[in-house]
């Protein structure tokens, strides 16, 4: 019943950072005089914990040659930089004092108490004009939890929980010191401090003049208020089990961990697991009540180092990052500096993403270049320009398309996975649900909303509903999401790179269509992605044998295979999150003068000589992806300039993805057409031919109100007259209608004749 019973009488009440000061009148005297002070309910002495904590904060070196200790080093940073709080690693207290450690863990509400007094008194004695509270935050327990294996036995103890951010609310103020005004006389009465959670309000006027019964009132603007935030958590999808849906916990907010997590980041957390009543049902006064798992914060700490970090302004202002990360990150900065200086430092990336994926190098470099990113580009007029990189990867079925989209989405800072049609238009945008908290309607975030400054992968892209895949176009391009719904009116940032990757109609690619034709997708959608790779199945006995090679050795250890130099996971994180965060490159003259030329050169390629027919090889939108490849591929040296040979580059991917995507099977050459409009310049051409050959045999064989003709005659006669290529029924059929609506001729079935 301890724990059970250890709320009602233990310091704390509610929030564990503001510890009762009835604790504090015996810790200042001298232990042998005092008389010795117990935890209700424990043998834990409250002298001895003070000690404890004393020894630690004071003695505490994670070196021996150390002269001053980690901690006393952190106390006097905290009060030169004005702090007001101290981050504790429990494994230093768990090295130092296995005890104090226990201690801590089980009795959390009461030790924090003791270690916000000690810290305190430490501070009044290094500073005594030093006016801040400053809170002890315990981060890095021993153990992690499971938030499916968080039961009643863990209530009132510190625990540890991973997983991510999917709902904040707005800062709610809470009531820390009340002060209450005479509705007789005026008189003001003294700051009442909130104990555990309940406010005593005088029922007499303080002032002996009136001693007016039941007149006092609560007077808001001389209260003091804190800063609570409530946070839903929700369990990352590799810790859910077999058939299992994700568990969510609430987090309780306050001060200064108010705002440090955005929803769609992946946190650590430690804080005091409690127990809340929930009223079930409207309200009447027989409300049944049920226990409510929330957490109590002590730290909230940004996490998983197989991830790169987005990057996050806030991070600064709150000062996430600790004095002692910050001389380690120098450290790994020198390390990722010196790997960038290497001259294959392009192609050892290539081969260190996704390792187990054979081959497929182009593609490889071009998802590089997405993860990478270039600079977003806002101008002093409004308009602004996007940076990051747009992917569709269209193939035959087995060429590990899907792989490389599970290997992206783990190593991308906020990526959100998701199936084509597992995903509706609200779920990747953003959908209104009622706030069970404060009974409000919400805007909630979707998965593109979650992934802003990430990478939204999209599995089975085209077997999206229209709907959905209609959200996409204002996010691809704009990179917001605007809503009017359930009188929200309002516009989300959807910064993010879209991945897709998508199966042709009929499962096997047709090399004799149109992209457009083999999946199905609008061309206004399909000109937003910067490179489009079509992955194809060909049969080769050379390659099938070296894939077949590759597969078989990832099952068993092969000298062969281990002998690549591949970065490994966490390494490529950090090189990555340092580029994205601190590399920002520029254009240098020559690089300009390149784009300028090489843009040009590609559209020459569609005049064809001695003849008026003009192919678009490419669009001004190719000429914005060939600038955003060019900074990615600079980011990758840490580069501040592009250079001459990242536009080459940069070319060469453009190239490379248009070749396989946008080339005419009629003419053999680029026709960015294909893409745009989904129909070729010179099947355009064609079909314009045909029109007018039609034109012409039905102006020469049938005369105005005449007999009608048969389509298979008209068919021949366009056969004989037409000089290049086949002529198809369903060819002559759409021409037929193109001159139908010119009010040439009616059709009825297979007959025609002239109006």
């Amino acid at each position: 019943m301890a724990s059970d019973s250890s709320p009602v009488n233990t310091p704390g009440g509610a929030n564990p950072s503001t510890p009762d000061v009835s604790i504090s009148s015996g810790e200042g005297d001298d232990a042998d005089e005092a008389p010795p002070m117990y935890v209700w309910g424990t043998n834990i002495s409250v002298q001895d914990v003070n000690a404890a904590i004393l020894r630690f904060l004071r003695n505490f070196r994670e070196d021996s040659s150390q002269t001053e200790g980690k901690y006393m080093r952190a106390i006097h940073h905290v009060i030169e930089m004005e702090g007001d709080s101290l981050d504790v690693d429990a494994h230093d207290v768990f090295d130092y004092d296995g005890d104090l450690y226990t201690k801590m863990v089980r009795f959390p509400l009461e030790v924090l108490a003791i270690f916000d007094i000690v810290l305190m008194d430490m501070v009044s004695r290094i500073n005594p004009l030093f006016e801040k509270h400053i809170q002890a935050r315990i981060f890095n327990l021993k153990t992690s939890t499971s938030m499916r294996n968080l039961n009643p036995s863990d209530i009132e103890k510190m625990v540890s929980l991973k997983g991510m951010i999917i709902r904040c609310s707005a800062i709610i103020p809470e009531i820390r010191e009340a002060i209450f005004r005479c509705l007789v006389c005026g008189y003001y009465s003294d700051p009442i401090v909130v104990d555990r959670g309940r406010i005593n309000e005088p029922t007499i006027c303080g002032k002996q003049e009136c001693l007016a019964r039941n007149s006092m009132t609560l007077v808001h603007n001389r209260c003091r208020f804190a800063d609570k935030q409530i946070v839903r958590v929700q369990e990352t999808p590799d810790e859910i089990p077999e058939g299992g849906t994700p568990h969510t916990v609430s987090l309780l907010m306050h001060d200064k961990l108010v705002d440090v997590g955005k929803p769609g980041d992946r946190v650590e957390v430690t804080g005091i697991y409690r127990a809340m009543t929930v009223r079930i049902g409207p309200a009447h006064r027989t409300v049944k009540s049920l226990f409510k798992a929330s957490l109590s914060m002590c730290l909230l700490r940004k996490t998983d180092k197989s991830r790169m970090h987005a990057e996050d302004p806030m991070e600064v202002e709150n000062g996430v990052v600790g004095s002692d990360e910050h001389l380690d990150n120098e450290e790994k900065v020198e390390k990722l500096k010196e790997l960038s200086k290497q001259p294959d430092i392009y192609e050892r990336l290539t081969r260190s993403l996704a390792p187990n994926i054979w081959e497929l190098d182009d593609v490889k470099k071009g998802l590089l270049c997405q993860l990478f990113g270039g600079n977003a580009l806002s101008l002093s007029s409004g308009a602004s320009f996007r940076g990051d990189i747009n992917i569709l990867l269209v193939g035959d079925p087995g060429t590990s398309k899907s792989q490389l989209l599970q290997y992206i989405h783990k190593l991308s800072p906020r990526g959100i996975y998701t199936s084509g049609r597992g995903s509706s238009a609200v779920g990747l945008t953003a959908y209104v649900a009622k706030d069970p908290e404060t009974g409000e309607t919400v805007l909630e975030s979707g998965a593109l909303v979650l992934s802003d400054r990430g990478i939204c992968c999209i599995d089975e892209f085209d077997k999206m509903s229209d709907s959905a895949r209609s959200m996409l176009h204002e996010v691809m391009e704009q990179q917001t999401v605007s809503i009017a719904k359930a009188g929200i009116i309002a516009s989300l940032n959807a910064r993010t790179s879209v991945l897709a990757c998508a199966n042709p109609i009929g499962s096997r690619y047709n090399p004799r269509l149109s992209v457009i034709d083999n999946i199905h997708l609008p061309p206004t959608l399909l000109s937003r992605f910067d490179l489009i790779y079509l992955i194809l199945d060909k049969a080769d006995e050379q390659t099938d044998r070296r894939l077949a090679k590759h597969i078989v050795a990832l099952h068993f250890e092969d000298p062969e295979n281990s002998e690549q130099e591949v970065i490994d996971l966490p390494t490529l994180a950090a090189y990555l999150s340092y580029a994205r965060k601190n590399i920002h490159p520029e254009l240098s003259d020559e690089a300009a003068e390149e784009l300028t030329r090489g843009y040009v050169e590609m559209r020459i390629r569609g005049n064809f000589p001695g003849s008026s027919k003009k192919v678009i090889t490419a669009t001004p939108r190719q000429l914005e992806s060939l600038i955003r490849l060019s900074e990615a591929l600079a980011r990758i040296r840490f580069s501040e300039k592009v250079e001459k040979k990242d536009v080459m580059e940069a070319f060469r991917l453009l190239e490379v993805a248009l070749q396989q995507s946008a080339t005419d099977h009629a003419t053999g050459t680029i026709d960015m057409d294909l893409i745009t409009t989904g129909v070729s310049a010179s099947e355009r051409m064609r079909r314009e031919n045909l029109v007018s050959t039609t034109r012409n045999i039905i102006m020469e064989k049938l005369q105005l109100g005449g007999p009608s003709t048969r389509l298979l005659e008209l068919l021949e006669d366009a056969k004989k007259q037409s000089s290049g290529g086949e002529v198809h029924l369903a060819d002559l059929r759409n021409a037929l209608a193109t001159l139908a609506t010119e009010g040439l001729v009616v059709v009825h079935g297979d007959t025609v004749k002239r109006i």
